[in-house]
C-alpha cells in the first residue's frame, strides 16, 4: 500500500471515538425490600451460586479417580 493510504488508516484508527452517553435518572424506589427478604435473596444466590461449585471441589478426588 502507498504511504498516505497507510497513514489514512492510522489516522482513523486513532482517531476519538463518540460514545453516545445514556440519560439515566434514578427514583425512590416503589417498594421497599425488608432486610429479612434481602437476606433471604443473598442466601439464595449464594447458595445457588456456590453450593455446586462447593460440591465438586470437596469431591475432587472421586472425580480424579479412574475406574
Amino acid at each position: 500500500m502507498p504511504l498516505p493510504t497507510v497513514c489514512r488508516l492510522f489516522r482513523s484508527a486513532l482517531r476519538t471515538q463518540l460514545v453516545p452517553v445514556a440519560h439515566v435518572t434514578t427514583k425512590p424506589a416503589k417498594h421497599t425490600i425488608t432486610a429479612g427478604e434481602q437476606a433471604i435473596a443473598m442466601t439464595t444466590l449464594f447458595v445457588t451460586i456456590l453450593g455446586p461449585s462447593g460440591w465438586v471441589l470437596a469431591h475432587l478426588e472421586d472425580y480424579k479417580k479412574k475406574e
